[in-house]
């Protein structure tokens, strides 16, 4: 793989399996192993989110899961931004399929790790305001804070940031409550 090289989801698709990789307009980016307190984060994050989307009509999908990013309407083999997010939340059932999901999902939650923060604050930012995501949070899990970036107009409004600590109501989804405290709940307790 050359670094000057630019890649589609057919070659993504043909690449092995031991590293998780993503493309954004082309370019690929290896995904770093989690550590045990991210993946607390998204499995106590997802579990309160599966709950109150699955009563919504709505599905919530963990990475590895891939979210294919096209420019227009070019074939799979051709579209050149396939990303993985830590949590996205799919509520137009007619953009999943077999590999995934084509098409922005209405909530993507990246919880940052030191590795990948400049790419989620900035480039998937952008990618994901470019593509019409709802809403898109980032979740800091050494400080318990959320940055939301919610959908204004054409694109992201002012970004809301929040500590994350007991409940928090979403204003862009009715009904959602989530319970920050539980979130943590094992990252708190570890020893």
């Amino acid at each position: 793989m050359s670094v000057d090289s630019t890649y589609t989801y057919a070659d993504l698709r043909r690449w092995p399996d031991e590293v998780r990789w993503e493309l954004i307009d082309g370019r690929a980016y290896a995904m770093t192993g989690p550590s045990w307190q991210h993946q607390a984060v998204v499995l106590g994050l997802g579990a309160q989110l599966r709950t109150h989307f699955r009563a919504q009509g709505c599905r919530v999908f963990v990475a590895p899961f891939d979210v294919r990013l096209p420019h227009a309407d070019e074939h799979d083999d051709t579209i050149d931004t396939v990303v993985q997010p830590d949590i996205s939340v799919v509520c137009d059932a007619s953009k999943l399929d077999a590999r995934g999901c084509r098409g922005a999902p209405d909530l993507v939650i990246e919880i940052l790790s030191p590795s990948t923060a400049a790419r989620d604050h900035l480039v998937k930012r952008a990618l994901y305001e470019g593509h019409g995501v709802r809403e898109y949070w980032l979740v800091h899990p050494l400080d318990r804070m959320i940055t939301i970036h919610r959908r204004a107009d054409s694109g992201f409004a002012v970004p809301e940031m929040i500590e994350a600590r007991g409940p928090m109501t979403s204003a862009a989804f009715p009904g959602l409550t989530l319970d920050w405290d539980e979130v943590f709940a094992d990252v708190s307790s570890a020893p």
